[in-house]
């Protein structure tokens, strides 16, 4: 029975990998990578020689068939992303989906648990997020204004992931609503987890925007976000 197995790689730091995931890739028949110029730096790291193919979001139909005739023929596949957990927040969720349906209980879907920045950012972010809505990164345009508003009509804290591209737009949008809805707000950002510049913010919107913005650097990178309103 073919095994395709979910694998957790490092956000950033390369030492955040179980040894549990290093077997299962030196032992894997196939690597299938978000990237496989990123996965390789990881593979060279630790000297794993298993050959990789891409498959990403704009993989053709093609690709996932080529995936399944795979696993029909026996292999063991293992799916990693660029960074964190494959299919949180990733287009790996597809794929499982795809594999399910094609193969049922005939093949073994395993996942190896490890980092993830959802759960790296709740470690450091205090208190008040042992329940929260995960809205993972936000559409740029259609759906945007939606999501926004999810986060006002939420009664939990909210917790999503941004690029260095949109980080103030995001804060800028965030502050606009939370003047029109009288619905103020506390955001803690971090930013480059387990990176050797990790940093941590945390105040009301006009703070972290007069922060953020002070210095070029501080915008640099990947951002969790944690979204609190406050009583006021």
């Amino acid at each position: 029975m073919s095994i395709l197995s979910i694998v957790a790689t490092p956000i950033g730091n390369l030492e955040d990998i179980s040894l549990r995931a290093l077997r299962v890739l030196r032992e894997a028949d196939l690597i299938l990578c978000e990237d496989t110029r990123t996965t390789q730096h990881l593979l060279q790291h630790y000297q794993i020689r298993t050959k990789t193919i891409s498959y990403h979001k704009y993989s053709q139909d093609s690709k996932l068939e080529k995936i399944i005739k795979l696993l029909r023929s026996g292999q063991n596949l293992a799916l990693v992303s660029d960074a964190g957990t494959p299919a949180v927040s990733d287009p790996g969720s597809w794929l499982v989906s795809r594999v399910r349906q094609e193969f049922g209980s005939q093949l073994v879907i395993e996942s190896i648990p490890g980092p993830a920045a959802l759960t790296t950012a709740l470690a450091i972010a205090g208190t008040g997020f042992d329940s929260f809505l995960f809205l993972g990164f936000l559409p740029h345009k259609k759906g945007r204004q939606t999501k926004l508003k999810d986060i006002f009509d939420s009664k939990y804290p909210v917790i999503l992931y941004e690029s260095k591209h949109r980080l103030l737009k995001l804060l800028e949008e965030l502050q606009l609503l939370s003047v029109n809805l009288s619905s103020p707000l506390e955001l803690r950002i971090a930013r480059e987890l387990t990176k050797l510049h990790e940093s941590f913010y945390q105040g009301e919107i006009n703070d972290l925007l007069k922060q953020l913005s002070e210095n070029a650097n501080n915008l640099k990178g990947e951002f969790v976000v944690l979204i609190k309103k406050l009583n006021k």
